[in-house]
């Protein structure tokens, strides 16, 4: 299986073009570069008030602000600090790279604005896996309550915290029925892969009605609606997993859908290549052609092929 990379390398590739290009003396250009990541998160690349020496490079979210509830804002403050800048017009967070003033470890800086929307991701898995570590140290009154982020059209990720384990469930749109036949599969084999290693976590799905912890949260019901419940331990949240299980757990919608699709798209090719196949024999098999030997009224022969 093939693993989407949690980083936007179009935005990473961009940067690293301009850094160079400063690096080594040339004449820099005006940036406008606009790129589409997945769950409809929008980059924009930029030079602020037309200084082609500096690159903002800003973010929009649909659900930023739903985000922000959860302490969005101090983890970027923590990840990036002096490169957060004021925020564009008409996105939710920028940063800022001046290319007069690059630091030595300008390839890291890179990388880590490549994951700029991660680590806005990253700020509600952190919340509720810090939750489910202090969770019995809590007063009643501090309990977590349950984590909803609309971060699709229609579709929503649910997390909450205890003390043995944090729950994560995606509710997704399967828009054919093709779709939610090889999600299935796809999702039985994500169970059966427990056998293999008793250290992954366990994967739970249901069609149409939501799991029973989701019944009082007005959660969505339809032929086209599939909930995946991912139950988290502490071996999958502690300091030295949680980095790794983020960045597996964050993409994984766009990883299920992404592997339907190249199921799909295997079955075609599969399907093409047999119809060839088919057509190859039954041209072999097709009669030959019979040579008969014909005579005219003057006694002359000819041979007719028929």
């Amino acid at each position: 299986m093939i693993f989407l990379e949690i980083n936007n390398r179009i935005l990473e590739e961009t940067l690293q073009s301009k850094v160079k290009n400063s690096l080594s003396g040339h004449k820099q250009e005006s940036t406008d570069v606009t790129i589409v990541d997945f769950d409809g998160v929008i980059f924009h690349v930029s030079n602020p008030n037309g200084d082609k020496t500096k690159l903002k490079i800003s973010i929009l979210l649909k659900f930023y602000k739903q985000l922000q509830e959860h302490g969005v804002d101090d983890l970027l403050k923590k990840e990036y600090g002096a490169y957060l800048a004021d925020t564009e017009t008409g996105y939710d967070v920028s940063v800022q790279m001046d290319l007069k003033n690059l630091p030595e470890n300008w390839e890291i800086v890179v990388k880590k604005i490549g994951l700029l929307k991660r680590h806005c991701f990253a700020s509600i898995f952190e919340k509720y896996f810090d939750y489910q570590a202090q969770y019995n140290d809590l007063a009643d009154g501090h309990l977590p309550k349950r984590a909803v982020i609309h971060y699709r059209d229609q579709e929503t990720i649910y997390i909450e915290a205890k003390s043995d384990r944090v729950t994560v469930v995606f509710s997704t749109i399967f828009k054919d029925e093709d779709d939610m036949v090889i999600g299935k599969m796809f999702l039985q084999e994500l169970k059966e892969g427990r056998r293999a290693s008793h250290t992954a976590p366990q994967v739970l799905f249901s069609h149409r009605e939501p799991p029973l912890e989701l019944q009082e949260c007005n959660a969505a019901v339809g032929d086209s609606i599939g909930y995946i419940t991912f139950v988290l331990f502490p071996r999958h949240t502690n300091g030295e997993a949680r980095a790794n299980t983020i960045d597996l757990i964050h993409m994984f919608r766009n990883y299920l859908h992404y592997h339907i699709k190249c199921s799909k798209v295997y079955i075609h090719s599969r399907m093409r290549t047999k119809t060839s196949d088919f057509l190859k024999v039954l041209n072999r098999a097709r009669s030959q052609s019979k040579n008969t030997e014909k005579k005219t009224i003057t006694g002359r022969t000819f041979i007719r092929k028929e």
